[in-house]
């Protein structure tokens, strides 16, 4: 994803894009342990992807994007 695109998203859109792109990243790392990973450059373009979304989000001000993150997934889930 190019980061002018990010750049155009909401927080709220970009705290989402992160839980995605997270979530992503987990189920290539599981495939490659699997040796089901077809294409091996996914790892490291989506962790780029991610950087990209912490950065714009640094530039906006927020702070504590990790607990953010924590409070929008206990939110997400229930509570659980």
């Amino acid at each position: 994803m190019k980061i002018s695109d990010l750049r155009e998203l909401k927080t709220e859109e970009l705290h989402a894009e992160l839980d995605r792109l997270r979530r992503h990243l987990f189920d290539l790392r599981s495939q490659s342990v699997t040796e089901k990973l077809e294409d091996a450059t996914q790892l490291g373009k989506t962790r780029r992807d991610i950087a990209r979304v912490f950065t714009i989000l640094k530039e906006r001000g927020e702070k504590d994007i990790e607990q953010q993150q924590y409070h929008m997934e206990s939110i997400g889930t229930g509570g659980k």
